[in-house]
């Protein structure tokens, strides 16, 4: 039961830190917290969305980057906690589009007998896509590539090559 109290306070905190942060941005918005897959999330609507969100969520992906720094630095933690933060549920759409780019290619991959590679993608977006094919026993995915060149490709396992 503490375990989870000291969950609860220490979300509460990360709530307040997200608030405080968008409000120096002069960025009127609401947060809750929520969950998006197996992470915990801070769902942000607001009507400046374009502005936190960036061509391609790149603001967005600084953003949840900034605020982890920043978070951790305030609650004096190194445990890297998992969350994100969301807006205008762009995070959410991103990460059903994703597990459907991911089964789509996976059924591909058994059509046509040949691996498919994707997009290149951040590592949250990698772990969507590995996480996504775990359930299917013919698939293995494996990221290639470094830095912003990463990318996840998808292929039969060796048992049915």
């Amino acid at each position: 039961m503490e375990n989870i109290r000291a969950i609860e306070n220490k979300n509460s905190e990360i709530l307040e830190c997200i608030k405080e942060f968008l409000g120096q941005m002069d960025v009127e918005a609401s947060v809750e917290e929520g969950v998006i897959g197996d992470s915990t999330a801070f769902l942000v609507h607001t009507s400046d969305a374009g502005l936190l969100i960036g061509e391609d969520g790149a603001n967005l992906y600084a953003l949840n980057y900034l605020l982890r720094k920043i978070i951790e630095r305030k609650l004096e933690s190194d445990d890297h906690s998992q969350f994100m933060i969301d807006v205008n549920d762009y995070q959410r759409r991103r990460f059903d589009e994703l597990k459907d780019k991911a089964r789509m290619g996976a059924q591909r991959v058994r059509y046509f007998k040949k691996e498919v590679t994707l997009e290149p993608m951040s590592a949250f977006e990698r772990r969507i896509v590995h996480l996504a094919l775990q359930e299917y026993p013919d698939i293995v995915t494996e990221s290639i590539g470094e830095g912003a060149e990463r990318r996840v490709v998808i292929q039969l396992s060796s048992l049915d090559r």
